[in-house]
């Protein structure tokens, strides 16, 4: 596997061990960096979820059936999967800071538009609009994080990525239901007036603008390709998953991304420049990160889909109890953040993903056990253990995917990892689903009871399980320059 000059790795130091030598202020400009993508990143996090509580009353505003109103979300999910390859040749093109900026800005003032909305026709082309900026926000965010940051830092820098990821899935449906019933629907884009705004300043003020140096012309062909293999995959996913279309339109759908898979493949290895680069999966610690992160992913993906749900239908508790409930996990995953750094130093990446990749597993496939009868604080004990082992092995797939990426591929890693991390979160709700579908069939329910979704977590349990022994394919000392760990 490729070997890495220690120089070549890190925006803000020469070295990995610059960061030992980092002063408060660098240390404070550092942190302020973190909490702004952090923030950004939350806000993006919380709007992909937050709508689907709220679509019956939109419905009823635009006079259209429910059911239509799918579409907007899957709107949303075709602007991300046809732009977020692009955002690192953007990020290169035009400066890191300058396209987050922009990504923020496009992003708020879609969502304005979307709330003031008067048809379901342009909502939809509201959205497309609002997931052309989130599409840039998440990669080329994570990149400005990258791009000024010393390599010591990025395992606690990744602590703080990972929060908004895990905690907006939970918070979003529940905040939306709220909105929705105490106040309006169009406020769950509103709010995002205030959260955009402030990126915008604090970006301008506190981020530093870390460039490289433009690379070759643009890949059309592989936008296009990747375009359509990406929407055919998640549609597919989100097809199987929810039972929107019948099996054969789903298995035709995910076979048309299947195939274009393969075409951009081919593409990727006679393009001197792809899009999305292939040829970093031969740095061993991005290929366990994308491998196994997957597989984890799909356990981390389901989880806001089964439990709200189970809650709901199998304990009969109400949708804000559920909320409640279930908002444990993210509890979890906020306690976990200044854990991370002392955990990957104590025990290096390999080994912490073995070990806390099983407990994870473990963890997840306990919730399989609930019951009715189950004292709500055994419940919020297994939630908030499960929040805490899995932010840590989400931080850890985060911070190794970069260790040994030289700083000069740093946007094309940061587009194809989250590419394929957008793809594997689709998966976990289809995997799930599916499970619940197999289950019902064999059990010969007719709508899913607590026995359906027992075998729905057990299934993804699975998937994260197998993702553990993935990391022995690494040394015990993989980018022990990144965690301190000798």
């Amino acid at each position: 596997m490729p070997t890495v000059p220690q120089a070549s790795i890190g925006a803000a130091a020469p070295s990995a061990d610059a960061g030992a030598a980092l002063g408060p202020a660098e240390r404070r400009r550092i942190h302020i960096t973190a909490l702004i993508v952090a923030s950004a990143l939350f806000m993006q996090n919380v709007d992909s979820t937050v709508i689907a509580t709220a679509l019956p009353s939109m419905a009823r505003a635009f006079g259209a059936e429910p059911i239509h109103m799918n579409v907007a979300l899957t709107s949303y999910m075709l602007s991300l999967a046809v732009f977020i390859p692009a955002s690192g040749w953007m990020a290169d093109r035009f400066g890191t800071r300058n396209v987050f900026r922009i990504a923020i800005g496009v992003f708020t003032v879609g969502s304005v538009l979307c709330g003031s909305a008067q048809s379901l026709p342009a909502l939809v082309l509201f959205r497309v609009l609002q997931g052309i900026g989130g599409a840039m926000m998440v990669p080329v965010g994570r990149l400005l994080l990258l791009r000024n940051i010393p390599k010591s830092e990025l395992v606690a820098a990744m602590a703080w990525l990972t929060t908004p990821a895990l905690i907006g899935p939970v918070v979003g449906p529940p905040l939306g239901g709220f909105i929705t019933t105490w106040f309006s629907w169009r406020l769950i884009f509103d709010i995002n007036i205030p959260i955009g705004i402030a990126g915008i300043i604090l970006v301008t003020l506190f981020v530093d603008d870390v460039r490289e140096a433009a690379g070759a012309r643009f890949d059309w062909a592989g936008f296009a390709i990747s375009g359509v293999t990406l929407s055919c995959l998640m549609f597919g996913f989100e097809l199987a998953g929810r039972g929107l279309a019948p099996v054969e339109v789903s298995l035709a759908v995910l076979g048309a991304g299947v195939a274009g898979a393969v075409g951009y493949g081919v593409h990727a290895m006679r393009h001197p420049a792809p899009l999305l680069d292939l040829t970093l999966l031969r740095y061993r610690t991005f290929l366990v990160s994308i491998t196994a992160g997957t597989l984890f992913r799909v356990g981390v993906g389901a989880m806001p889909f089964l439990m709200p749900m189970m809650l709901q239908l199998a304990f009969g508790r109400s949708p804000l109890q559920s909320g409640l409930i279930t908002f444990a996990s993210s509890a979890g995953a906020l306690v976990m953040k200044p854990v991370a750094t002392r955990a990957l130093r104590l025990l290096g990446f390999r080994d912490t993903l073995l070990v806390n990749g099983v407990v994870s597993a473990g963890l997840l496939g306990l919730c399989a056990a609930f019951r009715p009868a189950w004292p709500v604080a055994a419940i919020y004990a297994v939630l908030l253990a499960g929040g805490f082992f899995r932010s840590l092995q989400f931080t850890a797939y985060n911070a190794l995917a970069y260790g040994e990426i030289p700083r000069a591929r740093m946007s094309a890693a940061t587009s194809l990892y989250s590419t394929i991390q957008q793809v594997s979160l689709t998966m976990g709700i289809s995997v799930a689903a599916a499970s619940i579908s197999a289950a019902m069939t064999v059990n010969g329910h007719a709508g899913p009871e607590l026995a359906d979704f027992s075998l729905g977590f057990l299934v993804v349990a699975l998937f994260s399980l197998a993702a553990a022994p993935l990391a022995l394919m690494m040394p015990r000392d993989a980018a022990s320059d990144v965690t301190g760990h000798r």
